[in-house]
C-alpha cells in the first residue's frame, strides 16, 4: 500500500465511527456535533477560519524559530562550560514547572496586545525541548572519538562542526518535532489572554457561545496546522541527515 493509504483510511474510519455514535445515541449537537454539522460550519465560516489559521500559524512559526535561535546557542554554552551547565540547567527545569498561561497576563503588560506577546508564549513553550535535545545530542559523542580528534590538534570549532554537530543532529531534530507541536499549543494559550484574533480567540468565543460545531472546526484546523508543521520538520530532517539510520531505515521499509 502507498504511504498515504493508512493515515487516510484511519481518518475515514474515525469519521465514520463519529457519525455512527452521534446517530445511534442521538447525541445533541451542543454536546457532540455530527461531521455534517462541522462541515457546514467550515463552509459557512471558511474565510474566518482561514484568516485566524494564518495568524496562529505565523505566531507558531515565529515562536518556533525563536526557540531555535535561543535554544541552540544555549545548548552549546551548556555543553562547553560546566559552570554554565550548573548555573543554567536548574533554572531551565524551574521554568517548566509553572503553566505559561499563568504569566501570560504579565507578558501582556510588558509587550502589549500584539502578535509579539503570543509569539513569545509560543517560544516559552517550545524552547525547552530544543535545548534539552541539543544538549543530549552534543554530549552523545563517545569519549574515544573526542580523545582522537583532540590528539589531531583540532580546534574547538572543528570539534563542534565535524564531531559534535553531526552527532547531535538526530537528537536535535527529535527535539524540533516535539517543539513544533508545543509551539502550536503555546500560540493558542497566548491568544487566550487578550487576543482579538487567532484560533485561540475563536476557540474561546465559540465555547462562550456554546457553538460546538465551531469548536470542533477550530480544533480540526489546529490539528491540521500541527500535522503540516510536524511533517515540514520531518522533511527538513530527511534533507539534513539522509545518512542517519532512522532515515535510511524508512527508505528500506518503503521498498519492501
Amino acid at each position: 500500500m502507498p504511504n498515504w493509504f493508512y493515515p487516510t483510511a484511519t481518518v475515514i474510519a474515525l469519521v465514520a465511527l463519529w457519525q455512527a455514535v452521534v446517530s445511534v445515541f442521538a447525541i445533541p449537537a451542543y454536546l457532540i456535533p455530527s461531521p455534517g454539522a462541522v462541515s457546514d460550519q467550515f463552509a459557512a465560516q471558511w474565510r474566518l477560519l482561514a484568516r485566524d489559521a494564518g495568524i496562529t500559524s505565523f505566531e507558531t512559526i515565529g515562536g518556533f524559530i525563536l526557540s531555535i535561535a535561543v535554544g541552540v546557542p544555549l545548548a552549546m554554552a551548556i555543553v562547553s562550560s560546566r559552570a554554565v551547565d550548573q548555573a543554567v540547567m536548574p533554572l531551565l527545569v524551574l521554568s517548566q514547572t509553572f503553566p505559561k498561561v499563568a504569566i501570560a497576563p504579565l507578558l501582556l503588560i510588558w509587550f502589549g496586545i500584539n502578535t509579539t506577546t503570543w509569539m513569545f508564549v509560543s517560544f516559552l513553550v517550545a524552547f525547552f525541548p530544543v535545548v534539552i535535545a541539543g544538549v543530549a545530542g552534543m554530549r552523545a559523542v563517545e569519549t574515544e572519538t573526542m580523545e582522537l580528534i583532540r590528539s589531531m590538534r583540532a580546534s574547538p570549532w572543528q570539534i563542534f562542526f565535524k564531531v559534535r554537530l553531526p552527532t547531535a543532529l538526530p537528537h536535535f531534530f527529535a527535539g524540533l518535532k516535539v517543539a513544533i507541536a508545543f509551539a502550536v499549543v503555546g500560540a493558542v494559550v497566548g491568544e487566550w489572554v487578550g487576543a482579538d484574533r487567532g484560533l485561540g480567540h475563536l476557540l474561546l468565543w465559540a465555547n462562550a457561545n456554546l457553538d460546538t460545531p465551531m469548536v470542533f472546526a477550530v480544533l480540526i484546523v489546529l490539528m491540521a496546522i500541527g500535522v503540516v508543521l510536524y511533517y515540514a520538520v520531518v522533511w527538513l530532517e530527511r534533507l539534513a541527515i539522509p545518512w542517519h539510520v532512522s532515515i535510511r531505515g524508512e527508505g528500506v521499509r518503503a521498498t519492501m
